[in-house]
């Protein structure tokens, strides 16, 4: 992973106005937890809930909803276990696709919305799909395999104990993606790792649940995923060309749902295209829900009135 020194880096000025827009911030308590969501945007137009990946939190999308909430709400949940959300005593992939789904009520969002899910999250956001298939308008599924990880690697991650840190800086210096990839741009991933910890009575944590991994086991392994009874709801996969996901298996994913889904290759990017790609993150997913917006708008069109000559 190679993250260049601040110094040689010009922190560029749609990135700081960006953040500049501080999110609202808000709770839904879902099946007894409380979920924290980020809020932007006007409440009571259509909108967009943003799915992070695992481990991971509603921060990694602060530079980017922003830009998506010029003509609509944008909301980004933690799900429960991660960020500031509370934790469960399990994860079942049923329960984050609800919780999906509770955030875009309670943030506002009018009508259907569409889900945008990255890796993990794009898992999640397919289940949402299938599970409330009335409910949604969109799906789009950023580099996400769809596979689980093997008994070798489950039994690794397992292994590994929860660490503390002395300080905020020191913990900060060991943020890494994962999988780690070739490029991220450092003054996205400070505002990321700033927003990745919290401070305890014994020190510096992520802020994620340390047991996350084996409260989804079930009999050793996570549950396999679903037929995915998507409908008609149309779904773009995004797959990030440096990513996860080669072109084979991307096509095999789009098969996976009842419509099957559209390809689109995202140049250049690694595995977190919010980290090494934002801007053409953004153009992809303003092009996407625009020209959805436009069917939609069509679609709901009254008939138009036949011409009497």
């Amino acid at each position: 992973m190679a993250v260049a020194a601040e110094s040689d880096v010009v922190v560029p000025d749609w990135f700081t106005g960006a953040v500049a827009q501080l999110p609202e911030r808000r709770e839904v308590e879902v099946d007894g937890v409380a979920i924290h969501l980020r809020c932007w945007g006007r409440a009571g137009t259509p909108g967009v809930v943003l799915v992070h990946g695992g481990s991971a939190h509603s921060g990694w999308w602060d530079h980017i909803a922003p830009l998506l909430a010029t003509t609509r709400r944008v909301v980004a949940l933690d799900l429960s276990g991660h960020g500031d959300s509370a934790t469960r005593s399990r994860y079942p992939m049923e329960g984050w696709a609800d919780e999906v789904m509770a955030a875009a009520e309670a943030a506002g969002i009018d009508g259907q919305p569409y889900i945008v899910g990255h890796s993990m999250g794009g898992r999640v956001a397919g289940v949402v799909g299938a599970r409330h298939r009335e409910s949604v308008a969109g799906l789009i599924v950023i580099d996400s395999p769809f596979q689980e990880p093997s008994e070798e690697a489950i039994a690794w991650q397992l292994r590994r104990m929860p660490k503390t840190y002395p300080s905020e800086d020191e913990i900060c210096r060991r943020f890494r993606t994962v999988p780690e990839q070739d490029i991220l741009l450092p003054y996205i991933a400070r505002h990321v790792a700033a927003e990745s910890v919290r401070k305890t009575d014994d020190g510096w944590v992520w802020k994620f649940d340390p047991d996350m991994l084996r409260k989804r086991l079930e009999q050793g392994r996570i549950p396999p995923l679903e037929p995915l009874r998507t409908g008609e709801i149309p779904v773009i996969y995004l797959r990030c060309e440096r990513g996860l996901v080669s072109r084979e298996r991307a096509s095999e994913i789009a098969g996976l749902f009842d419509r099957p889904a559209t390809v689109v290759e995202l140049a250049e990017a690694g595995h977190h295209p919010m980290m090494d790609q934002p801007l053409p993150l953004v153009a992809t997913l303003r092009t996407a829900l625009a020209q959805w917006d436009s069917i939609r708008t069509v679609a709901s069109s009254p008939p138009g009135i036949p011409d009497p000559r």
